[in-house]
């Protein structure tokens, strides 16, 4: 592009475009990042720049840009229908993935509905549960209720939002929304009961039992992020937690919600974080990688005991009065369908492996930098903490945007990451290379350790 085309977008950039979770004062200072194109794992901006993409397009990206097979795949449906509702009629490639997504997911989930995005998959969830007990055979109006975990994330939409636990993100709309049981995550770093990793047997799991046993009869369903809870900076489960969480569930006659709109897809090693401790829940939420990083869609698949209780004849109003405009949209599923065709082909989840081994290999020396309070995570998913005094765990005053300043400080070495506060989060497309895997680490310590130690440089030996 010439420069002044250049000049013109970044202009009405500014001027015109409002950009989700961004302070928009201070980004009206910054100069702009336009990304033109993309390549395999590297995107490019308009003056030709590139960037390794560290954290797969907000974790969407699975096996690269620009793939052929997806390309393919997308360009043949375009010319037959772009878009087609799903409202008492049906297309092609919408039965197609809704009966490969059965395939790979979890045994017995064995009915899928279609939304556009994240939010909706959980939005979609909530409702289905909330139904289910009021249409069950043994029918139980009294659960209303949800119990969630603080530092969750599952969304921007009300009903999503009312299940989040982080306050930067809910806090400003919570007159909004509705009440929910929320019980202590297992976020280990900085234990919520004050306990040690290795021998807490998960204490932090006993206000939730506890509540179970007290008002497990109001409950309708357990909402959770399997095994990582994502925009809390990557917060892991300890081994076996999710397993109890199952069982707990059982025995309280609750159903159990698993969001794995972040987590899917291979991010964690395997195809679905659940299957990692063998776990069916009852509801599972699914979208970003579901398309390989290509077209807004997400599947909310349900088993059939949930299914049977929405049929009956029209006039008896059990059907699920619920519903999108671009649900099952066609373009979108025929790119899910060829992503599942690349995982097959190219047999990724294998190939991931000495991949992750790799990762966590070269993230050992992160370890040694004064303000990396912990590294953590699962698969490619990654948080690394950074704290201001770590024997406190103190983090850095919240002016000094540590997090956001390593991640522009990344971007001038070729490497776009985003943070999430002070938790540096690496999550590369599962094509990643082993060079670029490398580089996103030698980038991702120098950038953590040039910025803190200029930030540490301003407060007295005292304070550090």
């Amino acid at each position: 592009m010439n420069p002044e085309e250049i000049k013109d977008l970044k202009e009405w950039d500014t001027k015109h475009l409002w950009h989700p979770f961004t302070p928009m004062s201070e980004y009206a200072e910054e100069d702009p990042l336009i990304i033109a194109r993309g390549e395999k794992n590297t995107l490019y901006d308009v003056e030709d720049n590139a960037y390794l993409d560290g954290i797969s397009s907000l974790w969407t990206n699975v096996h690269g840009h620009n793939h052929p097979t997806i390309n393919k795949a997308i360009t043949e449906q375009l010319g037959k229908v772009a878009h087609t509702t799903l409202l008492g009629i049906t297309n092609k490639p919408a039965v197609r993935l809704a009966m490969a997504l059965t395939e790979i997911t979890p045994p017995g989930l064995s009915r899928t509905f279609f939304s556009d995005n994240g939010s909706t998959a959980v939005e979609a969830a909530l409702k289905i549960a909330y139904q289910y007990h009021r249409q069950k055979y043994n029918r139980e109006p009294k659960r209303s209720s949800f119990i969630t975990f603080s530092n969750a994330y599952h969304g921007d939409t009300i009903g999503s939002v009312s299940l989040g636990g982080i306050e930067r993100f809910h806090e400003t709309y919570r007159k909004l929304l509705f009440p929910t049981y929320e019980v202590p995550s297992t976020y280990c770093y900085r234990c919520p009961v004050g306990e040690e990793k290795e021998t807490c047997n998960l204490k932090c799991f006993g206000r939730l039992e506890r509540l179970l046993e007290t008002n497990g009869h109001e409950i309708a369903a357990i909402v959770v992020e399997p095994l990582v809870q994502g925009a809390a900076g990557m917060i892991t489960f300890p081994e076996g937690a999710l397993r109890r969480l199952r069982e707990l569930a059982d025995r309280a006659g609750t159903l159990l919600i698993a969001d794995e709109v972040a987590v899917g897809f291979g991010r964690t090693g395997s195809m679905f974080a659940c299957s990692q401790e063998d776990v069916t829940p009852d509801l599972l939420c699914l979208a970003k990688g579901i398309t390989g990083g290509y077209l807004p869609l997400a599947a909310t698949l349900a088993t059939e005991e949930i299914y049977s209780a929405f049929l009956g004849r029209p006039e008896e109003n059990r059907t699920f009065f619920h519903g999108h405009t671009y649900t099952g949209n066609p373009l979108a599923a025929v790119a899910a369908l060829a992503s599942l065709q690349v995982f097959k082909e190219e047999k990724t989840l294998s190939g991931l492996q000495p991949k992750i081994k790799k990762l966590w290999d070269g993230l050992e020396i992160f370890k040694e930098l004064h303000h990396v309070g912990e590294v953590r995570g699962l698969g490619v998913l990654v948080g690394i903490e950074i704290v201001h005094i770590p024997l406190t765990k103190r983090p850095f005053p919240p002016a000094e945007r540590v997090g956001h300043r390593v991640i522009m400080e990344a971007r001038k070495k070729g490497v776009i990451l985003r943070p999430l506060g002070d938790v540096i989060v690496l999550n590369p497309p599962l094509s990643i290379t082993s060079d670029e895997i490398e580089k996103l680490l030698d980038v991702t310590y120098n950038s953590i350790k040039l910025v803190t130690k200029e930030t540490a440089g301003r407060y007295s030996s005292v304070e550090r």
